[in-house]
């Protein structure tokens, strides 16, 4: 099994120079459908991307015709959401974190010359990714794992184009407090409108005042997938650390709480560094639970100038504890090159970090808080800190 998330089409604005000559001046005659300002030098940059990726997909399906897998690898393609900014979205309504149609909708095409499915065949029944592992386990004889209910439904009924009874339902979309739900013909908005995907699947025309048994039985629905599924009260489920089958823990910045005056290189935390450690009340703090009593190897991505190398720094969790120092000094330039168009300020500016290899500590099996703090700095900061690795001794 093989997972491989491309990151584009989105930003940072990089791509290849090949690819941006291809576009950069090349006029647009599908253009966002006046919901919001289009940036159209993003919007040439996305297709772009777009010709970039699906050279990389290219290049996967070529590496399984050459190591001759390709007529029993079952390959699946679709994406996450919609598109992050106002650009063409094939008159659907909405763009990434929207609940609306061009928030969630994604294509999903599926590839298994061996399998027996028809080329060319189309699934109109509505799906989602709930649906991607109970297909993916009968499609592969694979016994699942686990007595969780699923949701999703097993698809291959219909890839295979058999006649059977296959009920309506429907899928529910959730974003920061807002649900949506979607049945083979029917959009229920989290405001409460209505829509008639099939007449209307741009979404412009609110027909709940026609159709009030429809928002009521939908409307009831969402209310009790939320009562369902929704956390009742903050969800702070720790990190896992330490499973057997995956040894190696990385915990980036992103999942981590900076304290004391500690901040991040920028708002957006997907891809970001802690910096400003100056003092000994700092510490950086991340919420884990091991799996797995055991010896654990600990390392750091750091940098840090070579003037400002020394600082004595201890990783405590639970108890256990281990020391180590800033050293060498590493202090590389920002990737600034990379970016074709200008980087939201939202976002980092990346560099490369470098492994500060601490040592091997026991860590107990429970919940707690792995703490990254200075005991001495000998001049002006510790260091910028990218990830902490805990690596599981077998």
């Amino acid at each position: 099994f093989c997972y491989l998330a491309f990151n584009t089409p989105h930003s940072p604005w990089a791509v290849p120079e090949e690819y941006w000559q291809r576009f950069k001046d090349k006029p647009l005659s599908l253009r966002a459908a006046g919901e919001g300002n289009e940036s159209l030098d993003r919007t040439r940059c996305a297709l772009a991307m777009m010709e970039n990726l699906d050279a990389n997909v290219g290049r996967v399906l070529k590496r399984l015709e050459d190591l001759n897998l390709v007529d029993n690898t079952i390959v699946l393609y679709f994406s996450d959401n919609g598109p992050n900014g106002w650009r063409w979205n094939g008159g659907l309504k909405g763009i990434k974190g929207s609940t609306d149609e061009g928030g969630v909708r994604s294509v999903c095409f599926l590839r298994w010359p061996a399998g027996g499915i028809e080329p060319g065949a189309v699934v109109g029944e509505i799906t989602g990714a709930i649906d991607l592992l109970p297909t993916l386990t009968a499609l592969a004889g694979i016994k699942r794992v686990g007595d969780k209910p699923l949701d999703g439904r097993d698809l291959s009924p219909l890839l295979f184009g058999k006649a059977v009874a296959w009920p309506d339902r429907l899928l529910f979309s959730h974003q920061s407090g807002r649900t949506s739900a979607r049945s083979q013909r029917f959009h229920l908005d989290p405001r409460g409108a209505l829509f008639d995907l099939v007449h209307d699947p741009g979404q412009q025309t609110n027909i709940a005042a026609e159709n009030p048994a429809v928002v009521a039985r939908m409307g009831e629905a969402v209310a009790a997938w939320r009562s369902e599924v929704l956390p009742q009260g903050r969800d702070d489920r720790p990190y896992p650390v330490g499973y057997a089958e995956f040894p190696r823990t990385p915990l980036p910045a992103r999942d981590g709480i900076p304290h004391g005056g500690i901040r991040r290189s920028a708002s957006a935390p997907n891809c970001s560094y802690f910096v400003n450690w100056t003092s000994p009340r700092d510490r950086i703090t991340w919420d884990i639970a091991v799996n797995t009593s055991g010896q654990y190897e600990a390392e750091i991505l750091y940098t840090c100038p070579v003037a400002d190398a020394g600082s004595t720094i201890e990783l405590e969790f639970n108890g256990a504890r281990l020391t180590g120092t800033v050293s060498p000094g590493w202090d590389p330039p920002l990737y600034t090159h990379q970016d074709t168009l200008a980087r939201p300020p939202g976002e980092s500016q990346m560099k490369e970090f470098r492994p500060l290899y601490l040592g091997v500590m026991r860590l107990e099996k429970g919940r707690g808080l792995l703490t990254l703090r200075a005991l001495d700095i000998p001049r002006q900061r510790v260091m910028d800190v990218r990830q902490v690795n805990l690596i599981l001794r077998q």
